[in-house]
């Protein structure tokens, strides 16, 4: 039984769903097709660094949750790209 919610689940509310109670409506099925289309993409490797950022953008950052240094760290890498372009 397939419904449509009023809202977005978080994640502690979807985990505890029965499969068959998940709208995957808006998945596309990954069929034979993408497999044979995909391409295994390796992350690039980290680095410990020490960084000094304002406190205000940390704070801020920090105020979005766990993960905070990887979407920081995506942020980075976007200008990085811009920045080869260049």
């Amino acid at each position: 039984m397939k419904k449509r919610y009023d809202r977005e689940l978080s994640l502690k509310e979807l985990a505890a769903l029965p499969d068959d109670q998940i709208d995957t409506r808006e998945v596309p099925d990954l069929d034979e097709a993408f497999w044979k289309a995909a391409k295994l993409v390796k992350p690039d490797p980290t680095q410990q660094i020490t960084l000094r950022v304002k406190r205000s953008v940390l704070e801020a950052y920090k105020a979005t949750g766990k993960g905070y240094q990887t979407r920081m760290n995506a942020v980075l890498e976007s200008y990085a790209k811009v920045l080869r372009k260049g």
